[in-house]
């Protein structure tokens, strides 16, 4: 995974004249950023699709951001991991691996008919899907030669960034054109390729099973009873009062536990399963941090933005997979010029400048109100767009450069780790304030009502004269409140991502400049 990681001999040595990679490599890089492309965007698929697969698995709303939860927790585990795993099985059987299983158990997503099933099911994807994500760049790094590895970063930052955002249109095309099983069985002719890819571009490598005897398996367990049941306390959280439950107050204990163990297994272990000590670098601890917040408006965002359109709109899942495709196409556009603009660009300025117009493109969206449209959200989506390049891009490569080069690989699983645990705390945290802001708004605007009001009680008598009945009248009222409180709610979550992004961009300034050579040198 290092970027210093010497390539392959398939890939063509450097001594005199430099030499082109072979077909077998280049279509090593196929695999990986096929793979990469494929989790990416199974992270997102279900979003515009989760409202008609919520009322077919009989999930509420809350319950409902599990689907999306359970695989971002899933990949949040095993990234880091994704280094021991390859020394261990070898980098191509496990890739192999991986994505046979991803295979089943995205069938195992299309043909579920509960809650639990898709939720185990999401999580195998999660587990076997995150293994294509660095693994991506380590066959760049290993397969081709340095002056032909900027092409292999620039398709895996296309799909590191265009995954999030073509899932929804994807996921929303084929529940209104077939079904929303298809959004989790197209990936078996998907598989079915990036298998034959792996076969014929890959060498064969040696599996080294001593490895599993020095392993830190206390780190391992630690890590994911660690995150897993953190997770489960902030999606539960506010549906159980909190600490009045004894399952929340439980859950608690064991995260808790599960960090000791991480931080004994960094303190004893030869090898630690995740060297957590990265993070106490200036640079890298900042970037760590700025991926967390990136990850929660990547994420976040494409997760609310189908959701609103669904519920106050009335969009079908197509309609609002187009509205957050459209951040996709300023991606696109400046994906194609970052090598040059790191070599232009101070990072400081350009991660700044990154986080100030993601952090616009939240605050445009807190003026949302019931009459909101997919139109709404044009504006915010191209800010958007190109805001996550310039912030996401750079700091991937901040995070590789700011440790030694021994530690490349580890920073880079930091790094993706946190981006998607960004993503996780999002969705967690959408399902608390919605049960919470909600409430609160549905309150205050009763509260504001006044039964003895003559303007109150002309607005009753017309709903009365139209649904024909007062309790008719009254139930459209109580739905006229709904609606408005959720408008709010949404407007909440926009200002939250907003005043988040700003807090953590001072951060920027304890960046260090790249190297001059950088654009020679692969990002992860």
């Amino acid at each position: 995974m290092a970027s210093a990681a010497a390539p392959m001999d398939g890939a063509g040595a450097t001594t005199g004249r430099r030499k082109n990679a072979d077909i077998g490599a280049w279509l090593a890089v196929m695999a990986g950023t096929l793979g990469a492309m494929m989790a990416t965007l199974d992270i997102s698929i279900v979003n515009s699709a989760l409202p008609t697969i919520q009322g077919e698995i009989g999930a509420s709303g809350t319950e409902g951001t599990w689907v999306a939860t359970s695989y971002l927790v899933a990949e949040i585990i095993v990234i880091p991991l994704c280094g021991w795993f390859e020394k261990v099985f070898g980098l191509r059987r496990y890739l192999l691996i991986s994505a046979i299983l991803f295979t089943a158990f995205s069938v195992l997503c299309g043909t579920a008919t509960n809650l639990t099933t898709m939720i185990i099911g999401r999580a195998g994807q999660g587990f076997t899907g995150g293994a294509m994500i660095p693994t991506a760049m380590t066959i760049i790094a290993t397969r081709l030669p340095p002056h032909q590895q900027p092409i292999g970063t620039a398709l895996f930052g296309v799909t590191a960034i265009l995954g999030p955002v073509i899932g929804p249109l994807l996921g929303g095309w084929l529940t209104e054109a077939f079904s929303w099983h298809y959004a989790f069985l197209i990936n078996v002719p998907i598989c079915a390729i990036l298998v034959a890819l792996l076969l014929v571009g890959l060498p064969r490598d040696k599996m080294r099973p001593e490895l599993l005897g020095e392993a830190d398996w206390l780190g391992l367990f630690g890590l994911a009873i660690w995150l897993g049941c953190l997770t489960v306390v902030l999606e539960e959280g506010n549906r159980e009062q909190w600490f009045a439950s004894s399952h929340i107050v439980y859950l608690s204990i064991a995260s808790a536990i599960g960090l000791v163990m991480v931080i004994i297994g960094q303190l004893t272990a030869k090898s630690p399963i995740i060297r957590l000590s990265l993070l106490f670098d200036r640079t890298f601890g900042s970037v760590a941090i700025m991926a967390v917040m990136i990850g929660m408006v990547i994420y976040g965002t494409s997760f609310v933005i189908p959701q609103f359109l669904a519920a106050i709109a009335d969009y079908n899942a197509l309609q609002a997979g187009k509205i957050v495709m459209i951040s996709g196409f300023p991606a696109m556009a400046l994906m194609i010029f970052t090598p040059v603009l790191m070599r232009i660009f101070d990072i400081r300025v350009a991660v700044g400048l990154g986080m100030l117009i993601l952090a616009l493109s939240c605050y445009v969206d807190t003026s949302l109100t019931n009459e909101s449209a997919g139109g709404i959200f044009v504006e915010s989506q191209l800010l958007r767009g190109a805001g996550t390049v310039m912030a996401f891009v750079f700091l991937n490569q901040a995070a590789i450069s700011s440790v030694p080069v021994q530690y490349a690989g580890d920073a880079a699983g930091l790094f993706n780790a946190a981006r998607n645990l960004g993503g996780s705390l999002a969705l967690a945290a959408i399902a608390t304030v919605q049960d919470q802001r909600e409430w609160f708004h549905s309150r205050r605007i009763e509260e504001s009502l006044q039964a003895n009001s003559v303007a109150v009680q002309d607005y009753v008598d017309r709903l009365t004269q139209t649904y024909g009945s007062a309790d008719a009248a009254l139930r459209a009222l109580g739905g006229v409140i709904q609606r408005e409180a959720l408008v709010m709610t949404y407007n909440d979550m926009f200002w939250l991502l907003f005043v988040g992004i700003l807090a953590v961009t001072p951060l920027t300034l304890l960046l260090r400049p790249l190297p001059k050579d950088i654009s020679s040198r692969p990002s992860h």
